[in-house]
């Protein structure tokens, strides 16, 4: 087991905002703590938001972008 630090852009989605997130991390491990650290908006489009976080990941280290 090892702490992953992740960057992701994530494309807002109508629903519950917390549970995307935690989806599109779960899919990089088991996250420990995230936070929205920037809010893009775009005419016409859902916003995109940056997601910084950490997760714990039982496989090798990868830092990824979704």
């Amino acid at each position: 087991m090892q702490l992953l630090p992740l960057l992701l852009q994530l494309e807002r989605q109508p629903g519950s905002l917390r549970e995307q997130v935690q989806a599109a991390l779960g899919a990089h491990g088991t996250p420990l703590r995230w936070a929205i650290t920037a809010v893009q908006h775009r005419a016409e489009q859902p916003p995109l938001l940056r997601i910084e976080a950490v997760v714990l990941s039982g496989g090798a280290a990868e830092v990824a972008d979704a």
